[in-house]
């Protein structure tokens, strides 16, 4: 109840009432008055107070459901309904750029796996697509996606609930949210999202650069057991580091660009996929290079401690374009990655909300329908 609510007190005859064989004292409360100071008390009052009616009592039949099916969508919890997307849109997403992946990762780590002798050698997308071919067959392409896939879906799920927490928690008293504030919660979310499912992101990495067919649990227990618990987060510090503005910058761009498009283009699917690529795109050309220092202090044997060590490191070795290593394939794996991620996640958003509509609809036609035949009844 709003502070500004009141309750209003009438008082009301009530016809053929005999006060002296009213014995409801539970039900209401009765004063006696002394009417115009002859001594009768004739006037019976009577307080009560009326339960609010349970929302259930005007929840949507069978049948206005099947007259309505969007308004079922909104009987799934919200966050259950955003968890589902997201799980889905990510598990298909890496899935089909799983090879552009892995190709990306062997042109990142290739100067620690070939050793110091051959470091400064660099190897090229083609040349990574044969060697993957040739080596291990069309399979290799997708080697190291099942505990990609396993990952994205707590992933997603994480970043795109907390995302939506954030934006809450950073408006200002106006509630309007600013850019500082839209980076603040993109940052966030991705380091959160990071912090619960990295483990799983080092596993991957070990199996995708990995040769022979080791399963993820055995390559989880060799690490457990030759490097301890904390190999499971070498890295962590670059890769929340990098995820930070990464998340800050897609998640931002594409809030901004499709609120600043014309209001009847905003509820496009087509525009949300072009947003989503305009961000991706800035987001990526921005934060690569500590994604490549990220990968390479997750190697094994790496000379590299901190990110201090890494980036000289690299660039010594390598050259600036050490830095942008993988930068192609890795492109065309996020691009379209992120496009359906986003877009995924606006239009179930979008779906929600208009079924939040359809549902409130139907609850205030029941709850009309209900107040009319009590009115009738009362009448009566």
């Amino acid at each position: 109840m709003s502070d500004n609510s009141r309750a209003t007190l009438r008082w009301r005859e009530i016809p053929g009432l005999d006060p002296n064989k009213s014995g409801g004292l539970h039900q209401c409360q009765k004063r006696w008055f002394a009417g115009n100071g002859d001594g009768r008390r004739p006037n019976f009052a009577c307080i009560s107070l009326v339960e609010k009616r349970e929302e259930k009592e005007f929840s949507p039949s069978f049948d206005q459901i099947m007259k309505h099916p969007l308004a079922m969508v909104a009987l799934v919890p919200k966050d259950a309904a955003l968890f589902a997307a997201g799980a889905v849109a990510g598990a298909a997403a890496k899935t089909v750029t799983a090879p552009l992946d892995r190709l990306k990762l062997l042109m990142q780590t290739h100067g620690i796996r070939a050793g110091q002798v051959a470091a400064k050698k660099s190897i090229g997308f083609v040349e990574a697509i044969t060697l993957i071919g040739k080596e291990e067959g069309l399979k290799g392409y997708w080697k190291g996606n099942l505990p990609q896939v396993i990952r994205i879906i707590p992933y997603s799920a994480v970043q795109l609930f907390a995302y939506e927490t954030y934006k809450k928690l950073f408006r200002g008293k106006d509630g309007e949210l600013s850019v500082i504030g839209r980076l603040a919660a993109g940052a966030c979310a991705g380091m959160t999202s990071t912090f619960v499912t990295y483990p799983l992101d080092v596993l991957r990495l070990r199996l995708a650069v990995e040769t022979g067919h080791r399963t993820m649990s055995q390559v989880a227990l060799t690490m457990l057991r030759e490097e301890g618990f904390a190999s499971f987060y070498n890295g962590l510090g670059p890769s929340l580091i990098g995820i930070a503005p990464y998340i800050a910058v897609n998640f931002c761009v594409f809030d901004l660009v499709k609120k600043a498009l014309p209001e009847k283009y905003q509820k496009r699917t087509e525009a949300s996929m072009a947003t989503a690529l305009v961000s991706a795109t800035v987001a990526t050309l921005m934060c690569y290079p500590l994604d490549t220092v990220r990968r390479q202090m997750q190697m094994k044997g790496t000379p590299y401690m901190t990110i201090l060590d890494a980036f000289p490191g690299i660039v010594a070795r390598d050259g600036l374009v050490g830095l942008y290593r993988g930068f192609i394939p890795n492109a065309l794996k996020t691009l379209p990655n992120s496009s359906i991620r986003l877009t995924t996640f606006d239009t179930v958003k979008r779906l929600i909300a208009a079924a939040e509509k359809e549902l409130q609809s139907i609850v205030e036609e029941n709850r009309k329908n209900l107040d009319h035949s009590a009115s009738d009844n009362g009448s009566g």
